[in-house]
């Protein structure tokens, strides 16, 4: 600090600080001249600035509103000497660079950022709180992600499990203290996904800003938007956190979390990395192991289908395939029926890419394309391992599919998923594959096609009347419309947009005499769909519109999630 600069002297010529009062501040070496000079004189901030840019004919700037990362002058940031002087680069015209600061008269600073920038620079004169709040927002990360004293606390307790790796994170590369508020502001994301019900996060750079979102509820929501040149902190720390290649960004990487909330109780997440044009893009799986043990009745069956599914899971053998797109709940009902299953009397074994939830008692095994352990191969293995009950996590080729029929038939029950529209097209979709019809109709017993839809939020749904028309033509027949009453989302403190929670919409069809007919003669999925709905299944369209009915759901909802 300059005590005899141009400023202070200047000031104390006017009167406005006397000699002895700047002699006194002599020993504050420490001290920030212009937050000093504005104590000495009694001044506000705002009052210095305007006697500084009067005085030395410099130019005014309002710093209030202004982002630097994202200023022209951007690329000139160097925190070193922003830091040592208090000047901050915020504009560029021809070759003269515009500095703010709250002492035009410094000119070591000028000078010192003109020699190791190579440009003219020119002062802009503001006012000396605005400017610290601006420096700290660029480069102290707890103030630029908005994290307070009390979270840098309360989350200090939250750490990434690495009990099996030998290197403790505190002594990572990128563990060290500057870094702790992006240590601390990833738990806290971390931790507000798992409060919100969220089940993954997206973390996404672009380059003009950086984004995060939730998928609460099957729809992703941003929920905050920290400084963009915070991305490769963020990513080193989750790579940290994650036990993958630091230096490897050029290439998509798999890891997983074990977030340690508190001595009892931890959480998993799977992680992925993807290289973009502007930094790596990373989404999480939150892993909740919870969700597996929820039990049938929660997971939004109606009484026939629980039934029919329930039958299916009793029989020695067979094979139960669940279908629907990434993200409709295939994972937990196939889990839950795994949960019926796992009894002392039984030998279960599941073959999963990846596996997300560790169940007790059941052998589960990851594949490994590199290792040569596919679908198909982890299925043979099975087989000479006295099973009596297999889940395949996908049927992805004839290989698998025809090694798992072959199970089906020779004394054990199969549980699997495949990627289909519907109950009928999962049978189409075999045969296309090169399945032989008659293996299809004597191996498969039951297919259940789901969907998971949005539930109202009880605190504020709202009944909302429609013609009798459009419920007519949305599929609502006579008989329904007597007692009908639908609800609406509407929206409250309690839920996320009048939602709150999701419901499976299902489709639950076994494998009939008429069906298995239809099948041995090479049938298409329309006959296959009309004779269903003959012998009383409810095709998605219907089951959803069901939970319209009661209450549930909304029209809204069954739409966006049946594709009506």
């Amino acid at each position: 600090m300059n005590i005899n600069s141009p400023l202070a002297r200047r000031l104390v010529n006017l009167g406005v600080i006397s000699p002895e009062q700047l002699n006194q501040a002599k020993s504050q070496k420490t001290a920030y001249l212009p937050e000093l000079l504005c104590q000495l004189g009694n001044m506000k901030p705002e009052s210095l600035q305007a006697r500084a840019g009067q005085m030395f004919h410099a130019s005014q700037f309002d710093l209030s509103f202004f982002d630097a990362s994202q200023a022209p002058a951007a690329r000139y940031l160097n925190e070193n000497l922003i830091r040592k002087h208090k000047i901050l680069p915020i504009a560029v015209k021809g070759k003269t660079l515009y500095i703010a600061t709250a002492d035009p008269t410094d000119f070591n600073a000028f000078e010192d950022y003109e020699f190791n920038i190579g440009m003219q620079t020119e002062p802009l004169v503001v006012r000396y709180d605005h400017l610290e709040k601006v420096i700290d927002s660029l480069f102290d990360s707890a103030a630029s992600l908005g994290l307070t004293e009390g979270d840098m606390k309360e989350l200090d307790g939250v750490e990434a499990d690495d009990s099996h790796n030998k290197k403790s994170l505190a002594t990572d590369v990128n563990s060290k203290e500057d870094d702790a508020p992006i240590i601390v502001y990833i738990n806290k994301i971390l931790m507000d996904a798992i409060k919100r019900g969220a089940s993954d996060l997206h973390f996404e750079p672009y380059e003009k800003r950086y984004r995060i979102r939730f998928r609460v509820d099957g729809v992703l929501h941003e929920i905050a938007s920290p400084p963009v040149n915070l991305e490769s902190r963020i990513a080193a720390r989750i790579k940290v956190m994650s036990h993958m290649d630091l230096a490897e960004k050029r290439k998509p990487q798999d890891g997983r979390i074990k977030l340690k909330i508190n001595a009892k109780k931890s959480i998993d997440f799977r992680v992925s990395t993807l290289p973009t044009l502007w930094g790596e893009k990373i989404v999480m799986r939150i892993l909740d192991s919870s969700s597996a043990m929820l039990g049938i009745d929660v997971l939004g069956y109606e009484p026939e289908q629980k039934k029919l599914y329930l039958d299916a899971l009793a029989q020695p053998q067979g094979m139960i395939l669940v279908t629907g797109p990434t993200g409709s709940g295939k994972t937990v009902s196939l889990y839950t029926g795994l949960n019926i299953l796992n009894t002392a009397e039984r030998n279960i074994s599941t073959a999963e890419d990846p596996v997300e939830i560790n169940l007790e008692g059941i052998n589960q095994v990851q594949i490994n394309m590199r290792a040569d352990m596919t679908f198909a191969n982890a299925l043979r293995a099975f087989l000479r391992q006295d099973p009596d009950v297999v889940m395949v996590g996908e049927i992805r080729d004839l290989d698998t599919a025809e090694i798992a029929i072959k199970a089906a038939q020779t004394g054990h029950l199969v549980l699997s998923t495949l990627h289909t529209n519907s109950a009928p097209e999962t049978l189409t979709r075999l045969m296309n594959m090169g399945v032989p019809s008659y293996n299809i109709a004597s191996s498969v017993s039951l297919i259940i096609a789901q969907r998971l839809a949005r539930r109202l939020c009880n605190h504020c749904k709202e009944p909302e009347q429609l013609p009798q028309e459009e419920l007519l033509k949305q599929g609502f027949n006579y008989e329904m419309l007597a007692e009908l009453t639908i609800f609406k989302a509407k929206g409250c403190d309690e839920c996320t947009e009048g939602y709150k929670g999701r419901v499976g919409i299902y489709e639950v069809m076994p494998i009939t005499p008429k069906i298995a007919e239809i099948i041995m003669r090479g049938g298409n999925s329309l006959e296959i769909a009309e004779v269903a709905a003959g012998e009383g299944v409810n095709n998605l369209r219907a089951s959803g519109l069901k939970k319209v009915a009661q209450g549930v759901t909304s029209l809204v909802e069954v739409n966006r999630v049946t594709n009506a």
